[in-house]
């Protein structure tokens, strides 16, 4: 009880400080931290709620990539952590009581991916799509797609994008093929309608002319194949029929040498960019223990025709990084200039969590260091990244 009241009594204190103070104070903070600190009480509310205040920390706020890890025991006990390129530690995000209002209990979901302050989830049960807005704490079931219902492992990562377009809304895109035909499918939630389009072959075009301005195009997967990808690419600024771009490799020999087994290999594909992380078995054979001995990113080339080599990751991160795994997941994302990648990997029960950045222009890579996110004993049900958290 004393504590309570000591809690009480520095919160009223601080509330007694000049509001442009408290403001300064309160843009050192990250937004999950200004989010509580709004429900402290109304004259704390009040000023965070200041229109100039919500601008410069929206402003502040845009450039922040955040990593989100969902994570849960079966059938409940789901959590949803971030982490930012500005923070020091996880902050839980309080996604169960949102979803509460649209699920029922024992339905299982999975974090597919995030924009802005929208977050989406799949649930298979119901095979549906939920938006959840994280701020306006509005949460939305999407119409089914003109595929129909699809199920957590009809989902790519790397063929599907979520754009925020405003507050509270928000466009979603998928790529898929149908009767072997690439079709792009895009939900509004402007207009609550999907609408398809079949792409057609680059004949002529070359979108890698201003693939670095990434408001020019929205790059999705189609077919991952050791040897060849299919690539969509969509003008995100016009309803031109989107591209296919069809992108060669032959297996890179840039510092090591030429890889020629896929088990050797794990590629990690999004926004037009191509992560190859290379491996060696470690100890006994048969455990399937592996450890990354180097990790590279590649683009698009020219004509669009094949993956072009950019970058590698320096040594001395290498060895920072590199633990025994057995299993490993990964996602990458562009956006600001630079490519993050997150990769996941798991070894007796152990969850690592790895978070690497470069830097286009600069031609430099950055390692985030992560504080354990605490996954003992859980499953991980979704990672993805997110720009550009606001507070309206």
């Amino acid at each position: 009880m004393e504590d309570y009241k000591n809690l009480t009594s520095n919160a009223i204190g601080f509330c007694l400080l000049p509001s442009e103070l408290i403001q300064n104070i309160l843009l050192h903070l990250t937004l999950p931290e200004i989010m509580a600190m709004k429900l402290v009480n109304r004259s704390m509310a009040c000023v965070i709620s200041d229109q100039s205040f919500v601008r410069e920390c929206n402003l502040r706020s845009k450039s922040t990539t955040w990593l989100f890890v969902y994570k849960k025991r079966w059938l409940r006990d789901a959590i949803l952590q971030g982490f930012s390129d500005q923070s020091t530690r996880w902050f839980k995000i309080a996604i169960a009581d949102l979803l509460k209002s649209l699920i029922s209990p024992g339905e299982d979901f999975f974090f597919l991916t995030a924009s802005g302050n929208i977050f989406l989830f799949v649930c298979n049960t119901r095979q549906d799509v939920i938006a959840v807005n994280l701020v306006s704490k509005t949460v939305k079931r999407i119409p089914a797609s003109p595929l129909g219902p699809r199920g957590t492992s009809s989902w790519r990562r790397s063929g599907m994008k979520l754009l925020a377009t405003g507050s509270d809304h928000f466009r979603f895109l998928f790529a898929e093929l149908v009767d072997n035909r690439p079709v792009l499918y895009e939900y509004s939630s402007e207009i609550d309608t999907w609408t398809s389009a079949e792409a057609r072959e680059n004949v002529g075009i070359t979108p890698r002319a201003s693939y670095d301005r990434e408001v020019d195009y929205i790059y999705l997967n189609v077919r991952n194949g050791p040897h060849e990808s299919i690539v969509m690419a969509v003008e995100s600024q016009s309803n031109d029929v989107p591209v296919i771009l069809r992108l060669r490799f032959n297996g890179g020999e840039h510092g090591t040498r030429q890889q020629t087994v896929m088990a050797d290999r794990l590629h990690v594909y999004g926004d037009g960019h191509m992560v190859i992380v290379r491996s060696n078995s470690v100890g006994n054979v048969k455990a399937r223990v592996r450890m990354v001995n180097g990790i590279e990113i590649w683009g698009l080339g020219p004509n669009a025709a094949h993956w072009e080599y950019i970058s590698k990751l320096p040594s001395d991160i290498v060895k920072k990084i590199s633990k025994p795994y057995g299993v490993m997941m990964g996602c990458l994302e562009k956006s600001g200039g630079r490519i993050k990648i997150v990769l996941v990997s798991n070894y007796g029960c152990l969850w690592e969590i790895i978070w690497l950045s470069y830097d286009i222009g600069m031609d430099y890579w950055t390692w985030f260091p992560l504080p354990d996110c605490k996954m003992e004993g859980l499953n991980m049900a979704g990672i993805g990244f997110s720009r550009g958290l606001t507070l309206s």
